[in-house]
């Protein structure tokens, strides 16, 4: 009796569809024709449907990754190139610094713009808790089309469709919160080393154990603030 009221418990929190996302005709139109292909792939790589996803940013490479949860772990679905990011490697720290943000954040259903001036925008979460802490300045700052960018992590315009509706889904089948770790780089002893001279390095140090995890476990880290520093667990 009490595992079926746990598990009816789990269920209307985190099963329960959302009905009242953000939303626009020109969104669904995408949806229309981009959720089938998704399906599609989804299937083909023994995934299921309205999982949820996790998703991850390299700068260095212009790369971001949408991972799938299957079972107790998530599994690679797709990686997409970054067409455009300004202010090279280092962190966001205020308004108008032309910098991409590095760090960890979180997505929910608010963040979701059908109607942006970019086709269709997320909105990262920055400045996060610690950014905050830190006075970090700034704000409105995306994952968007257009492939044009100040600060922002610029997409195709068919990219952005399948990246937005990947999380339009993940939302709708009932995921509260979708965790997005933007990384300088594959932060491995190798990566470490070869940008070892630069100044933002200090801080990268903060980010290795959240990348380590995930390495690790294949679970998105819960990241934490600990005085002026990330902290991380599963």
């Amino acid at each position: 009796m009490a595992r079926f009221l746990c598990f009816m418990l789990m269920a209307l929190l985190f099963i329960n569809p959302k009905k009242d996302l953000p939303d626009s005709d020109g969104a669904k139109t995408v949806r229309s024709t981009v959720w089938p292909k998704l399906q599609t792939e989804l299937k083909q790589k023994g995934l299921k449907l309205n999982s949820p996803i996790y998703i991850r940013l390299f700068k260095d490479v212009s790369s971001l990754e949408v991972w799938v949860k299957a079972g107790k772990q998530y599994r690679l679905f797709k990686t997409y190139e970054i067409c455009t990011y300004s202010g090279g490697l280092g962190t966001k720290t205020r308004s108008g610094d032309g910098k991409s943000p590095e760090g960890f954040y979180t997505i929910e259903p608010k963040q979701l713009n059908p109607v942006s001036n970019y086709y269709l925008a997320i909105n990262v979460g920055y400045p996060n808790r610690l950014e905050q802490l830190k006075g970090y300045t700034g704000d409105a700052i995306m994952v968007h089309g257009h492939c044009a960018s100040i600060g922002c992590y610029a997409m195709t315009d068919p990219r952005i469709e399948e990246i937005y509706t990947m999380i339009y889904k993940a939302f709708e089948a009932g995921q509260q919160k979708i965790d997005l770790d933007i990384f300088p780089f594959r932060m491995d002893r190798a990566h470490m080393h070869t940008y070892s001279r630069y100044p933002s390095l200090a801080f990268w140090k903060t980010m290795k154990s959240g990348f380590d995890l995930f390495e690790k476990n294949h679970v998105p880290p819960v990241a934490s603030v600990r005085g002026r520093d990330y902290a991380f667990g599963n």
